[in-house]
């Protein structure tokens, strides 16, 4: 039976090689994340492990709350460490050297004007140019000595041509200022920090600079060589005051790493589910591929039959085709994740995600994942014909032609409406929890169901689809609409992939519309300023809004603050807002208690939502933890409806200032006098100065909001144009067998009078039939479930649930054009077969 099975595989290449083109997609995309996420991981171990490589211990504040927890330690609000304790650890026997150190945010400014890089990946920092502690090595120039001098890291130098002398301007958390580059450096071997800027002051300078005066972040110490480092951690341990630990160098790379690792598992979860849904849809399309080849095949297995073929060795013979396909797709797959891992890197870059540069990573797992996906896929998809081939009598092979199975049409509805039912019932209980792993098995379910249930609907679809086709066409449409008609299941098998690829396209469609309808009308409701002001997401400088409230024209400006606090042991984030006149720039919509005069009296404000969640109301005393100044009790003075530009919690500015060091503004909301209409251009004048902050009116504002969820979906359609890709394939290997499978048919038809164009015609028309078919069942429930996720999160401020119906139209019309490509080359070789050879083929 190997022999059998490896001449039946080589009897069938083509038709096979698009089978495993399906199978090689799915496994790239799923090795390329692998690669990814492992490449990623491993630069960031190194570039951690080179910065603590020669750091003991270091000196810092506790963390204050819950994120101080493993894994998120490196991430923790702490407060600063007291500056005389770098010198009172110093004196400590064993004790090396001690350095005190300061970062903070710092973008360098390009000469056209524009800010370089990412705020969130812009590191200021104290440069100490002591090889022992630090990493950052001076390769050209000499350290900075001045509060005008900055050292900058090589890739950003050579990429926007700076050089030793040149001056810069820097935008910080204070006003933007230019300073004189007196050195270029390196982290470590590498010319910049995993793709990180770095901009290096002299210590006071960056003290200065980061309002750390008389203080440090943390303090690096390096033992003497030979020192006991437990005992040397007990004794500094006991100079430090409370509220400071010392941890070992070994600690802190590892709270680091996992700090990465975490982050990028969530970059590698959201990839993987994208490839998932590819290898699922390349299962319809072989197990759509194994049933036709199977019922092609009929004389054959049953011929193995009649001369003592056993059940299990047919059985066996399609499984092993299907392993032998899996494993073979699997490596080619397997091989292309490296260009995918570095297309991938491309795709997120141009959609704004900076990832460093680095050597690709092959770990042994990426191997084992891929192939047990690929080849478990193939095998799992087979299964289904792999029974249906051992249930073909022996007799079929004296009677000759193929054995149709009939099934009970009854049966089908049952299975299919339960496996549906069970699937929206597990769908909708992940939406309330919520609990994704459920929501995703929930959408598996009820998409199986729909396949089971699609050839049911096959029929008087096709026919209806059809139709018009056949009016147009004439006689080809009306033959390709009677093929289409003529095998219920096929059609819907073929459809299938289409469906699942259309039905998630259309699901986002429908969500990204509510989410951006949901945030037009919030902003239309809840702000009333006629100018915003905002920036990166990090924040920035609070001498925007004191500048621009001194500008002719303003009548008010509220500056809004963002930082993390603990609630009822959750770690949360809070917002502070300047509360007088606060009227003038948002419409804060008080449901119950006081809005102003609570924030005026220091009591926190929440949302609907979060009341609702968290059981809170008006007079409700929480206890709250703040990383600069400790525990407190807080009164509930307010509950308001969300708000697009203000976060769960609410407290006024003075309040939050007193708790929050050095906090920036996330944006500055601006009411001008009335018949000021100078004071949009007056504020983009002076925001030139502010490469990374930008004005916009209210409806500019929509806009970009509604922007910023386009381009977060248009990632998610590339990321999805794989799986409607494999569904297409799945399309052209269909109608190559049915071409393959109608040959003496083409042939009477080809000699009764027709032609090759109207050959292809019908070919062509029956492929947009089915393509159609696959879409508007797709469109159906990729709108019902994009409502449901749209519905499922109203708690979370979404106020509409909006149905794209041009985007769906469109969906519909590409479909029909897919179909439409996809037959081009199976109605080419229909039109191109041999009359006489065609007729003869039975």
């Amino acid at each position: 039976m190997r022999k059998i099975t490896i001449k039946s595989l080589l009897a069938r290449k083509m038709r096979l090689a698009l089978t495993a083109l399906a199978i090689v997609l799915g496994v790239t995309f799923v090795s390329g994340t692998l690669v990814l996420t492992d490449t990623l991981n491993r630069t960031f171990d190194s570039v951690i492990g080179n910065a603590y490589e020669h750091i003991n211990f270091e000196i810092r504040g506790k963390a204050a709350f819950g994120n101080g927890a493993a894994g998120l330690s490196s991430t923790a609000d702490r407060k600063a460490v007291p500056e005389p304790l770098a010198g009172v650890v110093q004196h400590l026997p064993g004790v090396a050297y001690a350095n005190g150190s300061v970062e903070g945010y710092a973008q360098f400014v390009a000469r056209d004007g524009d800010a370089i890089g990412a705020a969130a990946s812009s590191l200021g920092f104290s440069f100490d140019p002591n090889p022992q502690l630090s990493s950052v090595r001076l390769v050209a120039g000499t350290a900075p000595a001045t509060a005008d001098e900055v050292v900058m890291d090589k890739a950003t130098a050579d990429k926007y041509h700076f050089a030793v002398g040149n001056r810069v301007e820097l935008v910080t958390g204070k006003a933007p200022r230019t300073y004189v580059i007196s050195g270029i450096v390196t982290f470590g071997t590498a010319d910049n920090l995993a793709g990180e800027t770095l901009a290096g002051f002299d210590l006071p300078a960056a003290q200065d600079l980061f309002n750390l005066r008389g203080h440090y972040d943390t303090i690096d110490v390096l033992a003497k060589p030979g020192a006991d480092n437990v005992t040397l951690q007990r004794e500094i341990a006991k100079v430090l005051p409370p509220g400071v630990e010392v941890v070992s160098g070994q600690t802190v790379a590892s709270e680091l790493s996992s700090a990465v690792s975490d982050a990028l598992s969530v970059l590698s979860t959201v990839l993987l589910v994208f490839a998932l849904i590819s290898l699922f849809v390349a299962a319809f399309t072989i197990f759509n591929t194994f049933s036709i080849t199977i019922g092609q095949r009929v004389r054959e297995l049953a011929l193995l039959r009649v001369v003592g073929a056993s059940r299990r060795q047919l059985f066996g013979s399609v499984v092993g085709e299907a392993a032998v396909l899996g494993l073979v797709a699997s490596l080619i797959g397997l091989g292309l994740g490296v260009l995918a891992a570095l297309g991938l890197k491309s795709l997120l870059g141009a959609f704004g995600v900076t990832l460093p540069p680095a050597p690709l990573v092959f770990e042994p797992r990426t191997v084992v994942v891929a192939m047990a996906l690929g080849v478990g896929v193939t095998v799992l998809s087979a299964l289904g014909p792999a029974r249906r081939a051992v249930r073909i009598p022996p007799v079929a092979a004296l009677a000759g032609g193929r054995v149709e199975e009939v099934e009970l049409l009854g049966s089908r509805v049952s299975i299919g409406s339960l496996v549906t039912a069970a699937g929206v019932a597990v769908l909708v209980v992940g939406l309330v929890l919520p609990a994704i792993a459920l929501v995703g098995l929930g959408a598996l379910a009820m998409f199986v169901g729909a396949a089971v249930l699609a050839p049911v609907v096959s029929r008087p679809m096709s026919s209806a689809l059809g139709r018009p086709l056949a009016a147009i066409l004439g006689t080809p449409g009306r033959l390709g609409r009677e093929n289409s008609m003529r095998n219920p299941r096929r059609t819907a098998q073929t459809s299938a992939a289409l469906m699942v690829g259309l039905a998630v396209v259309s699901s986002v469609a429908v969500l990204g519309a509510s989410l951006s309808g949901s945030a037009t009308s919030s902003v239309e409701s809840a702000i009333t300023a006629g100018y915003i002001i905002t920036g990166p997401s990090s924040g920035f400088s609070t001498s925007v809004a004191h500048a621009v409230s001194r500008l002719p024209g303003v009548a008010t400006v509220t500056t809004v603050y963002r930082g993390q606090f603990e609630l009822g042991g959750s770690l949360s984030t809070l917002d502070g807002v300047t509360a007088s006149e606060l009227s003038t720039t948002v419409h804060l919509a008080i449901t119950t208690g006081r809005g102003t005069p609570a924030l005026d009296a220091d009591e926190l404000l929440t949302d609907t939502t979060t009341a609702s969640a968290k059981h809170l109301s008006v007079g409700s005393m929480v206890r709250v933890t703040f990383a600069q100044t400790g525990s407190m009790t807080m009164r509930i003075g307010g509950v308001f409806k969300a708000n697009p530009l203000l976060g769960s919690y609410l407290v006024g500015a003075s309040f939050f200032l007193s708790h929050f060091h050095d906090p920036l503004a996330v944006a500055v909301l601006v009411s001008a006098q009335p018949g000021a209409g100078h004071v949009g251009g007056e504020l983009n004048n002076y925001l030139n100065d502010y490469p990374n902050v930008g004005s916009q009116t209210r409806a500019q504002f929509e806009h970009a909001q509604e922007a910023t969820v386009d381009k977060e979906l248009a990632l998610i359609y590339v990321l999805l144009a794989l799986a409607v890709l494999i569904a297409l394939i799945g399309v052209v290997n269909t109608l190559m067998l049915s071409v393959f499978e109608r040959t003496h048919e083409i042939g009477l038809l080809r000699a009764v009078g027709m032609k090759r164009r109207q050959v292809r015609t019908m070919v062509r028309s029956e492929a947009v039939i089915i393509a159609l078919f696959g879409a508007v069942t797709g469109v159906v429930i990729g709108t019902a479930l994009g409502a449901a996720f749209a519905a499922s999160l109203h708690q979370s401020g979404n106020t509409e649930i909006v149905v794209p119906v041009r985007s769906l139209i469109g969906l519909l019309v590409l479909a029909a054009l897919l179909g439409l490509g996809g037959a081009s080359w199976p109605a080419r070789r229909a039109a191109s077969l041999d009359v006489f050879a065609a007729i003869g083929s039975e």
